[in-house]
C-alpha cells in the first residue's frame, strides 16, 4: 500500500470540478466535487483537505472520511461535503484500479447487470416538450424528467398549473414515463395544488415538491397524494436524511454522490433507506466521474430504482462541445439501450478520464455563476 502524494482539482467546462488523487507509487484515482455555482468555495475546502491528507495511507478510505468528518469540529454543509466527496470517490477509484476490480466488487458485488436511467428534457416551455421527448426516445431512453412549472409566485393563479398537466400528458402520449421536478420552486399554497393536479396522470415521481428545509410541509403534502415523492440532492449526509426516513414522507431518496460525502456516504444512506423500504435514485445531472460513481453504487444496491444521467443536458449544450462523454476515452460505456446502461466492469470507476484534455480545459475555465430568476414584480423566484 502507498501513501497519498497529491490531491489536485480541475475546474472544467461546462461547470464541473474534477479531483485527482495520486499516491507515492504513481497510482491514481479520479473524483468529482462539482457543486454548481460554488466551485471557488469547494476549491478552498479542497486546499485544506489536500494539505491534511498528504501522507495518509490511500487505501484507508474510511479512516480518511472519518478524520475529515469528526476531527474538523465543524462539519456538514454543501461546500465541505462536496470537497470530501471528490476525494472519497477518487480514493475508491484508486483502490479499484490497484486491485484490478470495479468498485462494485469492493461493495459486495453487483445485484444487477445493468442500470435503469433517465434524462432531463427541461420542460419550462410546453412547445419544446414533445420534440425533446422524441429526441430522448431516439437515444434509447424510456423515462425523462422535466420541470413541473415555469416560474410560479408564492401564491399564483391556479391557471398557471394547467400547462403542467398538458406537458405530462404529452410526454406520456409518445411512450415515455416522466418525473416532474418541482425543484423547490413552489411554496406550500401552490405545491399541494399541483401535486393533486398531476396525480391522476401518473408521474413517475414528483421531485422536491417543497424545499428540504420544510420537512413538516413535505410530510403534510405526502398525506394528500399517492404518487411517489422524491428528494435528496440538498441533503448532505446521513444525519440530514434521517428525519425524512423517520417521517415516512419520502418514497425515493436522491442523494448526490458529489455533494453527500462520496461513495462511502451514499452507500450508507442507501442502506438506511432500504431499512425503511425507501428507494434510491441518485441525483446526477453532473459529469462522467459522478455518474460512474453513482453507477457503481447502483449496481450493488438492492433498493436502487433509476439513475439520473446528464447526457445532452441544457447547460452542456450552452457550453458548446463539452458534454457527459467529452472527458472520457471509453465513452461507449455510457451507451443507453432500451432505457438501460450496462454495468461498468473495468477497474475502479470503470471509465478512463482524458487527463490531457482535463488539464488543457482547466487552464482557462472560469467559475460558473448561478442564474437569477425574478417575478414580474421584481421579487426573487427560486432557481
Amino acid at each position: 500500500m502507498a501513501k497519498i502524494k497529491s490531491i489536485e482539482y480541475f475546474r472544467v467546462l461546462p461547470r464541473w470540478l474534477f479531483v485527482k488523487v495520486t499516491d507515492e507509487e504513481g497510482q491514481y484515482g479520479w473524483g468529482e466535487s462539482t457543486l454548481e455555482g460554488h466551485s471557488e468555495a469547494v476549491e478552498g475546502s479542497l486546499n485544506a483537505l489536500a494539505k491534511r491528507f498528504q501522507g495518509y495511507e490511500a487505501s484507508d478510505i474510511e479512516q480518511i472520511w472519518q478524520t475529515a468528518w469528526r476531527l474538523g469540529f465543524y462539519r456538514g454543509g454543501a461546500v465541505f461535503m462536496s470537497a470530501v466527496s471528490g476525494i472519497d470517490i477518487a480514493l475508491w477509484d484508486l483502490k479499484g484500479r490497484r486491485l484490478g476490480v470495479p468498485i462494485h466488487q469492493l461493495l459486495g458485488g453487483k445485484v444487477r447487470n445493468k442500470v435503469s436511467v433517465y434524462a432531463w428534457i427541461g420542460g419550462d416551455r410546453p412547445s419544446d416538450v414533445e420534440s425533446a421527448g422524441k429526441t430522448r426516445l431516439s437515444q434509447g431512453f424510456k423515462a425523462v424528467k422535466m420541470n413541473a412549472t415555469e416560474g410560479v409566485d408564492w401564491l399564483d393563479s391556479p391557471r398557471v398549473l394547467e400547462s403542467s398537466v398538458q406537458r405530462l400528458r404529452a410526454i406520456k402520449a409518445i411512450g415515455l414515463d416522466a418525473a416532474l421536478d418541482f425543484h423547490g420552486r413552489l411554496h406550500k399554497p401552490m405545491a399541494k395544488q399541483l401535486a393533486r393536479a398531476v396525480e391522476p396522470h401518473g408521474p413517475l415521481f414528483i421531485e422536491e415538491p417543497l424545499l428540504s428545509e420544510h420537512p413538516e410541509g413535505i410530510k403534510h403534502l405526502s398525506r394528500l397524494v399517492s404518487c411517489p415523492i422524491a428528494l435528496g440532492e440538498r441533503l448532505y449526509h446521513r444525519w440530514d436524511v434521517k428525519r425524512f426516513l423517520e417521517d415516512g414522507s419520502v418514497d425515493i431518496l436522491q442523494p448526490d454522490v458529489s455533494h453527500c460525502g462520496g461513495i462511502s456516504e451514499l452507500r450508507r444512506i442507501a442502506s438506511m433507506a432500504e431499512a425503511y423500504d425507501i428507494a434510491l435514485a441518485p441525483h446526477c445531472p453532473l459529469g462522467p466521474i459522478a455518474l460512474a460513481a453513482c453507477m457503481q453504487i447502483d449496481l450493488a444496491t438492492p433498493n436502487f430504482v433509476i439513475q439520473e444521467m446528464g447526457l445532452g443536458i441544457h447547460y452542456s449544450v450552452e457550453a458548446g462541445d463539452y458534454d457527459l462523454t467529452s472527458y472520457v476515452r471509453n465513452a461507449n460505456v455510457f451507451d443507453v439501450r432500451d432505457g438501460y446502461v450496462d454495468a461498468l466492469l473495468a477497474p475502479g470507476l470503470g471509465i478512463e478520464v482524458n487527463e490531457e484534455l482535463v488539464r488543457r480545459v482547466a487552464k482557462d475555465t472560469r467559475s460558473w455563476l448561478p442564474k437569477e430568476f425574478h417575478g414580474i414584480d421584481g421579487s426573487i423566484r427560486e432557481w
